[in-house]
């Protein structure tokens, strides 16, 4: 009988298949919830191996749920929510993304929702689709849903991750102006992408007509762009953060938003998510507010992203029930002779 593998969410069906070479595979079903510890416990207790997410809270109770589990797939290049303590002890090999199949396409992915999030804001797209949906259209030419446009417009990045260099010509493609703060590149690539350092990001913020977050999340920047940094932004500028969720001071964003300080917003990520919490969950300001896109924390969520990360684990596995050593073995210090 082959082994059982118990997924921890809906995955591509491409994945699916390369999985059932090997496995009895079990997809927990729901796509409008996060699977609970209990459940994941469960689905543990019934299976060989499991498959789970990089939001996926693994901890010690699931993992010890069964003695006779073998392993643990995870959709997830770092950063697992795994007790790897727990795995350790129970010599369970851990496979994560292996990066030469996943990684290629995820950033420059990411830099695409961020654009089309900008785009989206600087021609009102979200709030006109509205306007002619419920019947306001009643005007040719009408000045009622006019946007700021993109050309002329100044982009300020916050960092400069690999996602962000994917959004610089993205950025000059819409003859917009990129300048970025935090850390600097070297001359001559600051000099390729066509880039302005700012050193100041107050700077930044008060020059700025979109204002990115596209740092990653530390202590130094925990809650960087507060109400002081908002009370800086343009009256017409926007925020759109598809980063760090932590980055940004929520409540007074909200706040900001609510008192029309600054002109919108665009969000894919949430205080409110794992590993903080254990279920996702967007504020009801936000949904109330029409000057604000959201996003289900989706960057880089396209078929062919999604589909090259999935697969990437399910043949680290599948490797692993035929004896071979994946590369993206996250805890190879488990077969370590003593």
């Amino acid at each position: 009988m082959k082994p059982k593998v118990f997924v921890a969410q809906p995955i591509p069906e491409v994945a699916l298949d390369v999985l059932r070479q090997e496995f009895e595979v079990t997809v927990y079903p729901y796509m409008d919830r996060q699977i609970t510890v209990d459940e994941l416990a469960a689905g543990a207790r019934r299976s060989d191996w499991l498959y789970v997410l990089h939001e996926t809270n693994v901890t010690a109770e699931v993992i010890n749920a069964n003695p006779n589990l073998k392993g643990i797939g995870c959709m997830a290049s770092s950063n697992a929510l795994i007790d790897m303590e727990a795995a350790n002890a129970r010599k369970l090999p851990v496979i994560m993304e292996d990066q030469r199949i996943a990684a290629p396409n995820w950033p420059p992915a990411t830099a695409d929702l961020t654009m089309s999030m900008l785009l989206a804001l600087a021609y009102r797209l979200v709030e006109a689709n509205d306007y002619t949906r419920c019947g306001k259209f009643r005007q040719e030419q009408t000045m009622a849903m006019l946007g700021i446009g993109c050309p002329g417009k100044t982009v300020g990045l916050i960092g400069i991750t690999r996602m962000a260099e994917y959004m610089v010509p993205r950025i000059r493609a819409f003859e917009m102006h990129p300048i970025y703060t935090l850390a600097r590149l070297p001359a001559e690539q600051e000099k390729a992408l066509g880039l302005e350092w700012v050193a100041d990001l107050d700077d930044l913020i008060k020059r700025s007509d979109f204002v990115c977050v596209t740092c990653d999340y530390s202590p130094s920047t925990h809650m960087l762009i507060g109400k002081r940094q908002l009370d800086l932004m343009k009256p017409q500028a926007y925020l759109i953060n598809t980063r760090s969720a932590r980055v940004v001071d929520e409540p007074e964003l909200i706040r900001a938003l609510q008192e029309k300080r600054i002109a919108g917003a665009a969000l894919d990520v949430y205080w409110s998510q794992p590993p903080v919490t254990q279920d996702p969950c967007v504020p009801d300001e936000f949904c109330k507010l029409d000057n604000v896109i959201l996003s289900p924390h989706n960057g880089g969520g396209t078929w062919d992203t999604r589909s090259r990360k999935a697969l990437s684990v399910a043949h680290g596995m599948v490797a692993m029930i035929r004896g071979e050593r994946p590369a993206a073995l996250r805890n190879p210090e488990i077969y370590a002779t003593t």
